[in-house]
C-alpha cells in the first residue's frame, strides 16, 4: 500500500477536471430553433476520451480490470451488429458513434481520471452545481413566462436546453437531486451534509415546474431507494418529516397550482383517459414491439425507428409535438423514438443488442449495491459514494422506462454511468476493514484519510 499523505492534495490537480468541464459546458444555452444535436459539451467529452486514451498509452499499462473491460465492452457487441444492417448506413454510423460516446467511451474514460473519493465527490458536486443553474433558469421561465408552451401558456421549466431538449432540464435536475441526497446521507463533514440538504430541497422546485412525469416518478422511487439503503430508521424519520412538510405546504398555504396538480393527477389516468402524448407513447411502444417481433434477434438496425415507425404505427398515432416557447418560434416536432430505451433498443437492436446493453446496466448495479453492502458493513466511511452511485444508476434505470437518449443532455448520462462505474467495479472493491477506500501502491494516488476527503 501506498504511505498515507499528510496533505490533502490542491483541487485543482485533480485529472477529473476536464469531465468538470464538460459539465460546465452544459450551462451554456442551446440556439432557439437548433435541431438539438451534439455540442460543446459532446466536443469536449470526445477530446477526454483522446486525452486519456494517449495518457494510457503512454503509461503503458493495463487500465482496467478485466471484469471492468467486459462489463464496459459488453455494449460494443450488440451495437456493433445493429450498425451492419442499419438502414442507410450513414445512420448506422452515426448511431454507433452516439452508443459507444454514451455508454462504452466516455464512462470509461470518467472510471480511468477519477482517483478516489475526493475526484469522485468533485464531479458529483458539479452535477448538483449544474443542477443549481439550470433549475434556476428554469424557476425564472416560469416566473416570467418566458418557458416552453404547456397548455397555452409559456411555463414549462426548461432550463438553457430550449424546446429542442424539453426533457433536459429535469434530466439535469434529477441528477442534482439525487447526488445531493447522496452526499447528504454519507458520512461527510455536517456543514457539507446541511449544505448538500438545502440544495437538495431547492432543487424539488425546479423539478416540479417541469411537468415532467417520467422525471418525477424515477425520482421518487430513487429518492426513497436511497432512503431506504442509507437506514430504515433514517428512512422513517426522514419521510415522516417530508410527508409533514408537503401536507404544510400544500395543504396550509395552497403551494402549487391548478397546471401541477392536473399533471400530477393525469399520472394516474394514462389508461382510462390518456391525453394524446401518452396515446402517442403507446402506440410507439407498440410499434417498437412490432419490429422487434418481426427481426428478433438483431432488431431493424441503428437509427431505424423512424424509418420503420409508420410501417407498424396504427392510425392513433400523431404526426408529431407541438413545441413553442422559450425564444424557440411554433415547430412541430416528428416523433423519431418511443421514448423508451428499452423497447427502442429492442427494436432497433433486437435481443442480442438489449442482453448486451441491459446486461452491462444490471451488472454495474448487482456490483454498486455489493458495494454499498460491504462500505456500510465497514462503518460506512464511503456511503455517500455508494448511496450516490446506486441513486444514479437506479435513477437512469427507471427513467428509461419512459425516455431515451438524445439531445444535449444526453452527454451527462454519460458521466453519470462513468461515475456508477467507478464505484461500482474500482471503487467498491476497495474498501477496506476500516472503510476506507486503499489505493494499490504505484496508482499515482493516495490512500487513508487523504483518499477518503
Amino acid at each position: 500500500m501506498a504511505l498515507v499523505s499528510p496533505l490533502r492534495r490542491p483541487a485543482w490537480l485533480s485529472p477529473v477536471l476536464p469531465v468538470v468541464a464538460v459539465v460546465a459546458l452544459l450551462a451554456l444555452p442551446v440556439a432557439p430553433g437548433g435541431d438539438g444535436g451534439a455540442g460543446p459539451a459532446d466536443a469536449l467529452s470526445a477530446l477526454v476520451v483522446v486525452g486519456c486514451a494517449v495518457r494510457l498509452l503512454r503509461a503503458r499499462r493495463r487500465p482496467l480490470t478485466r471484469t471492468a473491460a467486459v462489463v464496459l465492452g459488453l455494449p460494443v457487441a450488440g451495437v456493433a451488429l445493429a450498425a451492419l444492417h442499419a438502414v442507410p448506413p450513414d445512420a448506422g454510423i452515426a448511431g454507433l458513434g452516439r452508443y459507444l460516446q454514451v455508454f462504452v467511451l466516455v464512462p470509461a474514460a470518467v472510471v480511468l481520471l477519477i482517483r478516489d473519493r475526493v475526484d469522485f465527490r468533485l464531479l458529483a458536486w458539479s452535477l448538483v452545481a449544474l443542477a443549481g443553474w439550470q433549475g434556476a433558469v428554469g424557476v425564472h421561465q416560469y416566473v416570467t413566462g418566458t418557458g416552453a408552451s404547456y397548455q397555452g401558456e409559456d411555463v414549462r421549466a426548461v432550463g438553457t436546453f430550449g424546446v429542442t431538449d424539453v426533457m433536459g432540464m429535469a434530466t439535469v435536475v434529477a441528477f442534482g437531486l439525487v447526488c445531493a441526497v447522496g452526499l447528504a446521507l454519507g458520512r461527510g463533514a455536517p456543514r457539507e451534509r446541511a449544505a448538500a440538504v438545502c440544495c437538495a430541497l431547492a432543487l424539488t422546485v425546479p423539478l416540479a415546474l417541469s411537468f415532467s412525469r417520467g422525471a418525477w416518478i424515477a425520482t421518487v422511487v430513487t429518492l426513497t431507494l436511497q432512503l431506504v439503503l442509507s437506514g430504515l430508521r433514517r428512512a422513517l424519520r426522514v419521510g415522516a418529516a417530508v410527508l409533514a412538510l408537503g401536507v404544510v405546504l400544500v395543504g396550509g398555504f395552497g403551494t402549487g397550482t391548478a397546471m401541477l396538480q392536473e399533471r400530477i393527477d393525469s399520472i394516474g389516468q394514462v389508461a382510462d383517459a390518456p391525453d394524446q402524448s401518452v396515446t402517442d407513447r403507446y402506440t410507439m411502444w407498440a410499434a417498437a414491439g412490432a419490429m422487434w417481433r418481426e427481426r428478433p434477434l438483431t432488431g431493424v438496425g441503428l437509427k431505424g425507428f423512424p424509418e420503420y415507425r409508420d410501417g407498424y404505427a396504427s392510425l392513433a398515432l400523431s404526426s408529431g409535438s407541438d413545441t413553442e416557447g422559450a425564444g424557440a418560434a411554433y415547430r412541430r416536432q416528428p416523433l423519431l423514438s418511443p421514448h423508451n430505451m428499452y423497447l427502442l433498443v429492442l427494436g432497433e437492436q433486437g435481443l442480442i443488442g438489449l442482453v448486451c446493453l441491459a446486461g452491462g446496466w444490471l451488472a454495474l448495479l448487482v456490483c454498486a449495491l455489493r458495494g454499498l453492502w460491504r462500505t456500510r458493513a465497514a462503518g460506512g466511511r464511503v456511503l455517500d459514494c455508494a448511496l450516490v452511485a446506486c441513486g444514479l444508476l437506479v435513477w437512469q434505470l427507471v427513467d428509461f422506462a419512459y425516455a431515451d437518449i438524445g439531445g444535449p443532455s444526453t452527454v451527462l448520462t454519460a458521466v453519470c454511468f462513468g461515475l456508477v462505474a467507478w464505484w461500482a467495479l474500482i471503487g467498491a472493491d476497495r474498501i477496506g476493514a476500516d472503510g476506507h477506500i486503499a489505493v494499490p501502491a504505484g496508482r499515482g494516488t493516495v490512500t487513508g484519510e487523504a483518499a477518503l476527503g
